[in-house]
């Protein structure tokens, strides 16, 4: 078994980031490369993703590279493969992250914004874990990670955002049908649901604080939104051997939101 810090070591693996290139993506990203695993970022934002790589290769003495990437086009995630493959001759974790919120009641809500946020959020999810699940199970061997939310489990007050909960809730029962098709051939997935986050795009709301997001943290028993760096460590976990037995669970991270 080894020594219990040596089985949350990544040294020498190769992690794939969705929506890497900032937020909670970039400090998923940073947690991995500083547990030793060479990062790719895949962001349909390519000039920010390449600033974030070379920063985290500055900061963390790994390899670490953007490929720009559009998660719900089969062919973008296919070339993505193909190119981390080329690079580095295999893929050991992917994680997905990348995701988009549209603040809107149903009734107001337009098709094509519902659309828009399903696609990413969740048909990205699947797009992305066939690509990548593909090469790992001819592999034999790797670990998935989806990024789902809290607001999977509750409805969020006092925005709508209907399509957003509905896309998280579907990532976290895919998260669990991907886990036990797969568990026999090797491949780990779980998911993580984070609640409120602050930040760089939501770190202005938090400072000008009023109702929205005095009622967020009346509702929580921390009273705090969380930081990105508290969901690193994690990933790492999760991403390890410190975590091979577990398989097709969702952990919250959400300051006790949905204890409540």
């Amino acid at each position: 078994m080894g020594n219990t810090l040596e089985r949350f070591s990544l040294k020498g693996k190769i992690a794939i980031i969705t929506g890497g290139a900032q937020g909670l993506g970039l400090a998923m990203a940073k947690a991995l490369a500083d547990a030793g695993a060479s990062i790719i970022l895949a962001d349909i934002n390519q000039p920010l993703a390449e600033q974030s790589a070379a920063a985290i290769a500055a900061e963390c003495g790994v390899p670490a590279c953007a490929i720009q990437t559009d998660v719900t086009r089969e062919a973008s995630a296919n070339a993505l493969v193909q190119a981390a493959l080329a690079r580095f001759g295999r893929i050991d974790v992917l994680v997905n992250n990348a995701g988009i919120c549209v603040h809107c009641g149903a009734e107001e809500m337009s098709y094509g914004d519902w659309f828009k946020v399903i696609d990413v959020n969740l048909n990205g999810v699947f797009v992305m874990s066939k690509a990548v699940g593909g090469q790992m199970l001819r592999q034999g061997k790797g670990n998935i990670i989806n990024i789902s939310s809290m607001s999977a489990l509750i409805v969020n007050t006092p925005q709508g955002q209907c399509a957003y909960n509905a896309s998280k809730a579907g990532v976290m029962h895919l998260t669990k049908s991907l886990a036990v098709e797969w568990a026999e051939r090797g491949i780990r997935v779980n998911t993580i649901a984070p609640g409120y986050m602050k930040t760089d795009m939501t770190a202005q709301v938090f400072e000008e604080g009023g109702e929205m997001v005095q009622t967020w943290m009346a509702m929580s028993p921390t009273k705090r939104p969380g930081e990105p760096d508290e969901l690193g460590p994690l990933a790492v976990y999760l991403a390890s051997e410190a975590s091979s037995f577990v398989n097709g669970s969702v952990i919250t991270v959400d300051g006790g939101y949905t204890a409540w």
